[in-house]
């Protein structure tokens, strides 16, 4: 890799989500100062104890709220809510701020295959890829694996009754990436020259099945858990009691019913180089998050 940049502020967009904090503590850990864009007044205090130095409230389907959080940066790291329906849209806004506020360096939080068009949200982001290209922009775009984090979700169920529950079949097979090694390569390319047009594809060394994350996880933490298949109706039915967003639920029932079909897998390769290292492997991920955490 060349030389490195000189530091310069960086906006940080969905600043308040998992991804975003991890994104901010990475940059932040390297000496980068960060500005993020939060939706309301009570992601101000959690994104300021994250070390962002600049806080702006506002709407990315704002077009004058993201040229006001672009204005005076020198790279944008965008991330759209998870799932959101408008995410093209939405892509289209933050391009446009980039331009007009003439933001050197623009750097969007993919996904692992967006040409999936099985998988509506995969599909939005390769439109926003597509705006990239013809945009003139300096771009360099991410594309993470299925975060190791995920596995989390399901703590409780793990210790308390020993079952890692998912909505598809035990046998898919998905690549795992630990969301610490993602925001540890954004930090890198933010502060290297030399990714720019690039296209990275961010998926540790491991497609395990469902099966071998429980044993893994029964490995780690000392006590059986076994892997047990939801029927999507069930998933369907009790993501509707916290989540009703009718978009969301059925986006991501597509992408069970994908992963059902073709599991999701990639290659650890990039990563590898992007990090000066081996990715970090499930094991040490469980290890970190589950045996040395306690549990639940």
């Amino acid at each position: 890799m060349e030389a490195s940049l000189s530091p310069a502020l960086i906006l940080v967009t969905g600043a308040a989500g998992k991804t975003g904090q991890s994104i901010i503590k990475s940059l932040v850990r390297c000496g980068l100062p960060v500005r993020a864009l939060v939706r309301g007044a009570h992601q101000v205090e959690l994104v300021k104890s994250l070390g962002a130095r600049d806080i702006v409230s506002g709407d990315l389907e704002s077009p004058e709220d993201y040229r006001r959080a672009a204005a005076g940066v020198k790279a944008i790291y965008h991330i759209c809510p998870n799932v959101h329906p408008r995410e093209k849209e939405i892509g289209r806004i933050a391009i446009e701020a980039a331009r007009k506020m003439g933001v050197p360096r623009f750097v969007y939080h993919s996904v692992l295959h967006p040409q999936s068009e099985k998988m509506p949200h995969h599909w939005q982001k390769l439109r926003v890829e597509e705006m990239l290209f013809e945009s003139a922009l300096n771009f360099t775009i991410l594309q993470p694996a299925v975060y190791m984090q995920n596995i989390l979700g399901s703590r409780e169920s793990l210790f308390k009754e020993g079952v890692y529950p998912v909505p598809y079949p035990l046998g898919t097979r998905l690549s795992l990436v630990d969301l610490e090694d993602v925001a540890e390569v954004a930090a890198n390319i933010l502060k290297d020259s030399g990714h720019d047009r690039a296209i990275y594809e961010l998926s540790g060394r491991e497609a395990p099945t469902q099966t071998e994350v429980a044993s893994a996880i029964t490995r780690i933490i000392g006590r059986p858990v076994r892997a047990k298949q939801l029927p999507i109706d069930s998933w369907r039915r009790a993501a509707g009691v916290s989540d009703p967003g009718e978009y969301r639920i059925e986006t991501l029932v597509a992408m069970f019913k994908y992963y059902a079909s073709y599991g999701l897998q990639g290659n650890g390769n990039l990563l590898t180089w992007l990090l000066g290292r081996p990715p970090t492997s499930l094991d040490t991920f469980l290890t970190r998050e589950l045996r040395n955490t306690g549990g639940i």
